[in-house]
């Protein structure tokens, strides 16, 4: 069977590139402080799995029991409107092929990979400022990078085909999120390695009317998550006390960054409890100086100006990202 190309558009830069950064700054201190990632930076502690767990396909069994758990996380009355996924960036690529040929608009600026994967696609993109009428309508809430986070009101407006990408909206207040009280027409995505510190886990989730939940399910295929991510995902995920006390530990520690970026001449435009957006009129030079002391933050080239810093974990990377900046 033929296979018709979908494209071999350059790839889009990201954080966490650690290695590339290596290359270029080899005399920088070891370990690297990566704070370009927006990953929670204490990760939920993974206890030691089954043997079985390894070595034994997954179980519908086992992803029920995952299904089970997300849905008393994210507040969802039907477990059968959740699909699991080997992490939101493969759902971000899947959901393109499903739809036919349409108008896409993208409210950003914003993550990326959403307006990269639908182009890919052959839909016609738009990125847009503002929401304006469209067949499928993507909004990233809170936002990536800026921290925007838009009322329900706003997004529960008829769109067409509505996709609402909520990869750190964990740490706010229930009410932030559309997955308890879902809207028709309307693609929720949940990320679980940001939120829990665990992003080699590659967990994700879709929330959708069940008439769509089926139909991207049908396409991941079986097994498409592995038996460990079940596992650790399933545990996390029923664990509310810790995700209390990350919220606590996230928020002080976002007060800190900030009061440490201001002191180093930053305006803060904004962020979540995993990350801050700052503006500096010397933003690229401080990027070099940064990384010769073996700390990596995300840059942005259409706003040379931007850096979004990640949470250091602990005092000590504090204090080496405070050392660095002055």
């Amino acid at each position: 069977m033929p296979i018709t190309a979908t494209g071999t558009a350059e790839p889009l830069a990201h954080g966490g590139d650690l290695s590339a950064i290596r290359r270029r700054f080899p005399e920088a201190p070891e370990p690297w402080i990566d704070l370009s990632t927006g990953i929670n930076p204490v990760p939920y502690p993974v206890v030691e799995l089954a043997a079985e767990t390894w070595s034994r396909l997954p179980t519908r069994q086992q992803e029920r029991a995952l299904v089970e758990a997300a849905a008393v996380r994210y507040g969802v009355r039907d477990p059968a409107t959740i699909v699991a996924a080997p992490g939101t960036q493969a759902l971000i690529q899947l959901l393109p092929r499903l739809v036919a040929k349409s108008r896409v608009t993208v409210l950003g600026p914003t993550y990326e990979e959403h307006a990269h994967c639908w182009a890919r696609q052959g839909h016609d993109v738009a990125i847009v400022s503002d929401f304006e009428r469209a067949d499928v309508t993507i909004v990233v809430n809170p936002n990536n990078p800026t921290g925007k986070l838009l009322p329900q009101e706003m997004l529960r407006q008829d769109r067409g085909l509505l996709i609402v990408d909520e990869a750190f909206v964990d740490f706010l207040a229930p009410s932030a999120s559309l997955a308890g009280n879902l809207p028709a027409n309307t693609i929720v995505l949940r990320s679980f390695g940001k939120v829990y510190g665990l992003a080699g886990v590659r967990l994700g989730f879709a929330i959708a009317e069940k008439r769509i939940a089926d139909r991207i399910s049908d396409e991941l295929g079986p097994w498409a998550v592995s038996g460990p991510a079940l596992e650790i995902g399933r545990r996390a995920l029923a664990d509310s006390a810790w995700l209390q006390a990350a919220t606590i530990r996230l928020t002080a520690d976002r007060r800190k960054l900030d009061a440490l970026l201001v002191s180093a001449g930053f305006a803060i435009l904004g962020g979540t409890p995993l990350f801050c957006l700052a503006r500096h009129p010397d933003a690229e030079r401080l990027v070099e100086k940064l990384c010769r002391h073996g700390v990596h933050v995300r840059r942005f080239a259409h706003e040379p100006q931007w850096l979004r810093f990640g949470l250091p974990a602990g005092e000590s990377e504090f204090a080496r990202l405070g050392g660095a900046l002055t």
